[in-house]
């Protein structure tokens, strides 16, 4: 199955684990720790965890200085034009999703709401990557890739793409205890990324 039916078939603790994983990997852009999503991840544990979201969210916010002002006003997370990869005003692009991914996140982890959340987030993420890479995508857009078109990836997009796609899969697949393999996915990733802004950053200096 394709991206885009995989979130049309998640459940509310695959979209929830679906929208954070995707913006744990992009925690190297807001400055965070490794760790700093990790009360969320606890929460999808169990159902008790739903009533606890909004307070641990709020308490991420606070750490990370997302403060909802790059929220509704800006637009949902996954917009943002395909140009600039490669250059300073990618990367500064690639941080404002970031951020509207945080302020987005929905205050209730309702099914409803962290549908939208997960299919936002998943068009954030992954162009974010294709912001960041050094290698053009070849696709007109990040939907294609999302929709199985997948020729002419970029290296980063097409992990980034494998990624999301094995979150959904392991949560479909296996439920609650889908969640600690699905966080490894996504700890990978922040590492790639976190290397990808490193080197960006040496390039500059």
């Amino acid at each position: 199955m394709s991206l885009v039916e995989l979130i049309g078939q998640a459940d509310e603790r695959g979209l929830a684990a679906s929208g954070l994983a995707c913006l744990d990997r992009c925690v190297p852009l807001l400055g965070g720790d490794d760790e700093i999503l990790r009360p969320l991840w606890a929460g999808l544990a169990d159902d008790a965890g739903a009533e606890e979201w909004g307070e641990r969210l709020e308490q991420v916010r606070g750490k990370l200085g997302g403060d909802g002002e790059f929220g509704a006003a800006d637009g949902e997370p996954g917009q943002g034009s395909d140009s600039g990869a490669g250059s300073g005003s990618g990367e500064d692009e690639a941080v404002l999703l970031a951020r509207r991914m945080l302020a987005a996140a929905p205050a209730e982890r309702s099914a409803a709401g962290v549908r939208a959340w997960a299919d936002a987030c998943s068009v954030a993420a992954l162009q974010i990557h294709r912001l960041l890479d050094p290698l053009k995508d070849a696709g007109d857009s990040v939907d294609a890739r999302r929709e199985g078109r997948t020729e002419g990836m970029s290296p980063l997009v097409a992990a980034e793409l494998r990624r999301q796609i094995t979150v959904l899969e392991l949560l479909a697949g296996h439920g609650p205890a889908g969640l600690r393999p699905a966080l490894e996915v996504s700890t990978e990733g922040r590492r790639v990324l976190r290397a990808v802004v490193s080197r960006r950053s040496r390039r500059r200096g």
